[in-house]
């Protein structure tokens, strides 16, 4: 089978038993551990509830920490060193795909569409790109079944009619190269691989800052309702942390509403703890695309509708092994009980 399916499967075998020992998790008063998946602005609401000290205000402590790819939040927290992970809700597909008995479960969205953004070397084509000259390009799309990668193909494949292959071969109209580690896209692209690349912030704005690629467009503005990133734990961690994670969830939301509404120095002063790296205008720029296309999920409860659409998305990558229900991956109570 794939690659990825291959690393789902040692999870399961191997971290089964740790999982059936651990699934209760931290149980050390208020303290939430966070496995993330990667460190962005793309997460902006969720680092400014805990700079802005809104998890604080029901008493809860962030433990966060990054495992740098699905694959090492999913470990995290089927082998119990972290409560809850923030990753993209295709992994819990992928684990119950391999038969994984009590497989976590999706308590939180916090994205609710892709994140990157289409990468050229043509300054002009900011105010004139046309999808459809992609026909003949070679794309750095990210890895092999990741979700950035994906959902190109499903843009490409099913809203412009164009085929996609890791060559320009006879009734291929788009090289989709997911043969570059997820690290190494900006350098490879940086270093003259590739006629676009797709980038997160602030990695994209960056690169337009120091010219030497440019914000084409966003695979957000042309499909939206994904659920991209959200917050999963294990059954036993949810049913012996209810309230908790209610008003996790409750904080996420004020985070939301802050970034939402807030004047650049406020963002800045949110902001800047979580990426003291990252040059201020950079942080504004990032936040402020992400707001634009619609990035942060307004509400935290993960709709049947927008998981039926990843399915699909996963589908059409030829990466789905069965689909899986709503009602098993996801449960929404707890967001709701958020809303009350």
């Amino acid at each position: 089978m794939k690659k990825l399916y291959s690393f789902f499967a040692v999870i399961v075998v191997v971290l089964c038993a740790v999982f059936s020992l651990t699934g209760c998790g931290n149980t050390n008063g208020n303290i939430i551990r966070i496995s993330e998946v990667t460190h962005s602005l793309f997460y902006a609401p969720f680092y400014a509830a805990i700079n802005n000290g809104y998890f604080k205000e029901y008493d809860i402590e962030i433990e966060l920490s990054n495992a740098g790819g699905s694959d090492g939040v999913m470990t995290a927290l089927i082998s119990g060193s972290a409560d809850v992970g923030l990753m993209g809700p295709e992994s819990v597909v992928f684990v119950n795909n391999k038969g994984m008995e009590n497989a976590p479960v999706i308590f939180a969205q916090l994205t609710a569409c892709d994140g990157s953004f289409l990468v050229g070397r043509n300054a002009e084509e900011k105010e004139n790109f046309d999808w459809n000259s992609l026909v003949g390009k070679h794309i750095i799309a990210g890895r092999k079944a990741g979700m950035p990668a994906m959902t190109l193909q499903y843009i490409l494949n099913t809203m412009l009619d164009l085929t996609t292959g890791l060559e320009l071969t006879e009734g291929v109209d788009v090289l989709l190269d997911t043969s570059i580690p997820f690290n190494l896209n900006t350098p490879s692209f940086i270093s003259g691989t590739g006629d676009y690349c797709t980038m997160f912030e602030p990695t994209a704005s960056e690169s337009e800052e120091n010219g030497t690629g440019y914000i084409v467009a966003a695979l957000g503005d042309k499909l939206s309702n994904v659920p991209y990133t959200c917050f999963t734990a294990s059954k036993a961690f949810l049913n012996s942390n209810n309230e908790k994670l209610t008003n996790f969830v409750k904080a996420l939301k004020k985070g939301y509403d802050f970034v939402m509404n807030a004047s650049d120095e406020e963002l800045l002063k949110a902001l800047k703890p979580s990426f003291n790296t990252t040059k201020d205008n950079l942080i504004i720029s990032a936040v402020k695309n992400y707001i634009r296309i619609g990035a942060y999920a307004e509400s935290s409860v993960l709709s049947k509708e927008a998981w039926e659409q990843m399915l699909d998305i996963i589908d059409n990558a030829g990466e789905l092994k069965a689909r899986l229900d709503h009602s098993v991956a996801v449960n929404t109570q707890i967001a709701l009980d958020a809303l009350k």
